[in-house]
């Protein structure tokens, strides 16, 4: 059988839900279609002196909304069909939990760690000169963040070149997941993990969802299993095991570690990073096949690494009730399909990883407003909340402990306010997409209800601005 390519994949589901919804033949086609893409070849000197060609794509998937929204990410196996596919995910994922911007995604085809800091430098600010010049970056534009790959340090680069190159009052706006110095948000950084953990969170804690899916209420004591301990999966580890789940097996490249009382994240991932590797981390078994977390007796299974990495060949061997998608496209349509039918809950990429677009869109915000979030309403918040226990401790003749006071009275800071901000789209998110599948009497899965939100949401704008006279 000919193996699809994940643009496919992303097309295939599509038309699945669209046959949900009542929209006509040529709007579903002009919402699946991509709207633009580039492909560019631009040099770069190298350290030693040699000239290196450089292979990059941008895409935007939909002008619906504006400006276009999605990371750049480095990647030697980057290609025109993720770039498209990325794209087109964004576009709906961007729809799914309300945030106002249409999809796009960028790839420049490179192993990052094979350039030196100022190698990459010379790479980024060509890239975003070559944006620039074919109008695909701006503020009202294409607005890009990091991605697999990339980071703070490359959206700086890019910033600090749009605005030499634009000097336009808003040019800060052109990029988001800043450092904070330079722009950024607070809470950037941990935002897709955040909103995985705020996700499954409310997956099973709300008595409702977790009991039609036959899920055991609460996440206290849930087993999970993730593969990847990258930013996403090592801030979905991080939080979870804060809410009170246990981590109990985690893989990379190297192998899987695990241990059945729990993985101590914070511990696991600072081994890592100073030893290069989870072999022989004091705290778990080790096994060298990578492979084994599928197959891992566990509540949960988090894909948090890159796509297809659960396929037709190895579906069969998932043992855990839920799998969440923490990256994108980690699960292939058939498989997908297939766990399905075998009584298996995916919560959807679609919906689950857009925490960080969704902190994307307050830094955005925070970039065109000029003033960054809470600080107008903290003091006064603050003395509110002072006022509030001053009256209360009058009233019941109690002394409340000044350390608390100040504590609850400082929660109005902009790292505070994001993460309220992203776990009420998290959970209003979730309930839409289960009002879908009540709606057909769970006959369809979370996935299929996703894209037929976005594609409602995404076909009524259109209609509203008058796309389609």
């Amino acid at each position: 059988m000919k193996k699809l390519s994940f643009f496919k994949q992303v097309e295939l589901s599509f038309d699945r839900a669209a046959k949900y919804t009542s929209f006509s033949k040529d709007i579903l086609d002009q919402i699946k279609k991509t709207n633009s893409i580039i492909h560019i070849h631009f040099p770069i000197k190298k350290d030693d002196g040699s000239i290196e060609v450089i292979e990059a794509w941008r895409a935007q998937h939909s002008h619906h909304r504006s400006p276009c929204k999605g990371g750049i990410r480095f990647s030697t196996i980057a290609n025109e069909d993720e770039v498209k596919a990325l794209a087109a995910l964004m576009t709906y994922k961007c729809a799914i939990v309300d945030v106002p911007f249409g999809g796009a995604k960028g790839a420049v085809k490179i192993d990052s760690r094979n350039y030196s800091e100022a190698e990459l430098e010379r790479i980024v600010r060509r890239l975003t000169f070559e944006l620039y010049n074919k109008r695909f970056i701006g503020p009202g534009i294409d607005v890009p963040a990091p991605d697999y790959g990339s980071g703070a340090r490359e959206m700086a680069w890019i910033s600090d070149t749009y605005k030499s190159l634009s000097n336009e009052l808003n040019a800060i706006a052109c990029v988001t997941g800043k450092p904070v110095t330079q722009g950024g948000i607070r809470g950037r950084a941990e935002a897709t993990g955040l909103g995985v953990a705020f996700g499954l969170k409310e997956f099973c804690e709300n008595k409702t969802i977790a009991q039609a899916y036959g899920v055991e209420h609460g996440i206290r004591n849930k087993r999970i299993a993730i593969q990847g301990l990258g930013n996403v999966g090592y801030f979905s580890a991080l939080f979870l095991s804060q809410f009170g789940a246990k981590i109990v097996a985690v893989s990379e490249y190297e192998g899987m570690i695990s241990n059945e009382q729990g993985l101590d994240i914070e511990a696991l991932y600072k081994y890592r990073k100073q030893e290069g590797t989870i072999e022989k981390f004091p705290g778990g078994q080790f096994t060298k096949n990578r492979e084994d977390v599928f197959s891992y007796e566990c509540d949960i299974l988090i894909p948090a690494a890159l796509e297809a990495q659960i396929n037709s060949e190895n579906y069969n061997v998932i043992k855990a009730r839920v799998i969440a998608e923490a990256a994108n496209g980690p699960v292939t349509d058939e498989a997908s399909q297939k766990l399905f039918e075998k009584g298996v809950v995916i919560i959807p990429d679609v919906y689950l990883n857009a925490g960080g677009v969704t902190v994307s869109y307050f830094e955005w915000i925070k970039n065109l407003s000029h003033i960054r979030l809470g600080r107008i309403e903290r003091r006064y918040d603050q003395k509110s909340f002072n006022n509030m226990a001053a009256l209360v401790s009058e009233i019941t003749g109690t002394t409340i402990d000044s350390e608390k006071i100040d504590e609850y009275a400082n929660h109005g800071g902009e790292k505070n306010l994001v993460a309220s901000g992203l776990e009420e789209t998290m959970i209003n998110s979730l309930h839409e997409l289960f009002e879908v599948c009540q709606s057909k009497d769970f006959a369809i899965d979370l996935r299929t209800a996703a894209f037929i939100s976005a594609i409602n949401k995404i076909a009524i704008s259109y209609e509203e601005n008058g796309i389609f006279p």
